[in-house]
């Protein structure tokens, strides 16, 4: 069965687009059949980690949410040989923007969009990259997930925020939960870091991640994983992707 694959912070900055991009690019080259949809309408953006040059889009998930197209004329397949990915960009034009601020959209027309597109592109996985924060968006997407990765940084308000998160996906019964903390500092023990999420929150922390220099000089002019492959950061993504893969073969 196809999986939906949500990865999800309580604020922004946490490297939830750019953990996406990874995790769909690695699951992608194992054979997969992967889409990617950006529901991050208000500041969208993973489209450039794929090198999508935005003069070439003629659809986006702003046109289908509003009965311009089907979701499947807003995907298109990814600049990059990375197996068979397709993306589903929102729109940065900024009247576009203003209108969802202005107005909103249909949400249930996004969960039908959803499954329209697995069906139509025949998807093995489709990740969502949400929405920071907790609204109607973000609530459906956690709650049609069979995976959700909740990202956060060793940071005092991530720690609040994520608590709150945590307890809306235990009650809305997301078969798979975990925690990722990222951007850890070389001078933090992720062995303790690891140890006082999974103690605060009772929940599993599938990765302690690095904050690496590497991934800031990209400036997400790629996607990292690929681009650095034998780097911690990426091993501990391959690893992500591993667990991705292997919920899929055992479920």
């Amino acid at each position: 069965m196809p999986k939906i694959v949500s990865i999800h912070s309580f604020r922004g900055g946490t490297g939830k687009s750019n953990i996406t991009a990874s995790l769909a690019s690695l699951v992608a080259r194992s054979g997969k059949r992967v889409g990617v949809v950006d529901t991050d309408i208000q500041s969208p953006g993973i489209h450039v980690i794929f090198g999508m040059n935005e003069t070439n889009v003629e659809h986006t998930l702003n046109d289908y949410l509003w009965g311009r197209c089907s979701i499947q004329d807003a995907a298109y397949p990814v600049p990059q040989p990375v197996g068979e990915l397709s993306i589903i960009p929102s729109s940065i034009k900024t009247n576009e923007i203003a209108r969802i601020l202005r107005e909103g959209y249909d949400v249930t027309m996004l969960n039908e969009g959803f499954r329209d597109l697995v069906r139509e592109l025949s998807l093995d996985y489709l990740f969502i990259d949400t929405h920071p924060g907790l609204n109607e968006e973000t609530l459906l997407s956690i709650a049609i997930s069979d995976i959700l990765f909740i990202v956060m940084r060793p940071d005092r308000q991530d720690y609040q925020g994520t608590g709150v998160t945590v307890e809306v996906a235990r009650k809305l019964a997301v078969p798979e939960l975990y925690l990722v903390v990222n951007k850890v500092p070389q001078s933090f023990d992720p062995d303790a870091l690891r140890e006082q999420a999974e103690t605060a929150y009772g929940c599993p922390v599938i990765e302690v991640l690095p904050h690496s220099e590497e991934m800031m000089q990209l400036s997400s002019e790629g996607v990292f994983a690929l681009a650095f492959p034998t780097l911690p950061l990426s091993r501990s993504l391959q690893r992500m992707a591993a667990v991705i893969v292997a919920s899929s073969e055992e479920g």
